[in-house]
């Protein structure tokens, strides 16, 4: 009898079918071309999110719990778990909670990591955007936002935008929508770096509400509106994480190194 064995895709989710196929979709596909011998799942942890495309779309993407009941009814033994979340927050930490609640039902359930929990991820997260973006004049700063957390492991943001530093890229900032640093770091960065010119991107798996708006729209709290005020010519480029080659490669990496050899 041959064991029923799945990968569970889990992630924040996203209400722009655009990105969300660009993104999360596209990791996913990855994921299945690498391992052909596991059945691929969805699960999106923003409840919200799972309603609104819902009510807005009919279009239904499954919980973690429902995604781990599905696959026990349907006679999984074996479950891998493999979060697209950038650090292991508050959203992860749940994710692994809501997955063990089945944990009798299953042979094995087992995780990957997310984005970036090594020292060694943070070190090829900032070759793949490197990468995307090329090399930048040094009269323009590339400036990534992240979400930001009242999790303690959103250290992780301040250490990255250091490391980017001791890498030699000394235009290449990290801040946060939500947390330290914020744009107002970012604003003190600037202003000692002498720009003239600042490229906006997102630091999230995908460009949804948080790129849309907080980022790159005409709001007055906006990144772009407030460093146009600040007289910085800027330039918005709305592509999530999840496009990048190099990320998807990591993900792939996170699956290789948890479920282990003689898999």
């Amino acid at each position: 009898m041959n064991t029923k064995k799945a990968i569970l895709v889990v992630s924040f989710g996203t209400s722009y079918a655009d990105t969300r196929k660009k993104t999360i979709e596209a990791i996913e596909n990855r994921i299945q071309d690498a391992y052909p011998e596991y059945v691929i799942r969805r699960a999106w942890t923003s409840k919200m999110i799972i309603r609104k495309l819902k009510d807005r779309d009919c279009y239904h993407v499954d919980t973690v719990e429902e995604a781990m009941e599905r696959l026990a009814e349907e006679g999984f033994q074996q479950v891998f778990v493999q979060p697209t979340h950038v650090i292991n927050g508050i959203e992860n930490e749940q994710m692994i909670r809501d997955a063990l609640a089945f944990e009798s039902r299953f042979e094995t359930i087992r995780f990957g990591a997310p984005l970036i929990t090594s020292e060694e991820d943070s070190c090829q997260v900032i070759e793949a955007l490197i990468e995307e973006m090329g090399q930048v004049p040094s009269d323009t700063a590339l400036v990534y936002m992240g979400h930001g957390t009242t999790h303690y492991a959103n250290t992780v943001y301040a250490a990255l935008d250091y490391r980017m530093k001791d890498m030699g890229y000394s235009n290449v900032f990290l801040g946060t929508v939500e947390a330290y640093p914020s744009l107002d770091t970012m604003k003190k960065r600037l202003k000692e770096g002498g720009y003239e010119k600042v490229i906006l991107a997102p630091f999230m798996i995908v460009a949804g509400d948080h790129a849309r708006h907080d980022m790159a729209s005409d709001r007055e709290d906006s990144w772009k509106y407030c460093l146009e005020k600040e007289g910085y010519k800027i330039t918005c480029v709305l592509k999530g994480l999840g496009e990048y080659p190099g990320i998807q490669n990591l993900f792939i990496k996170h699956i290789e190194d948890g479920l282990g050899e003689g898999v």
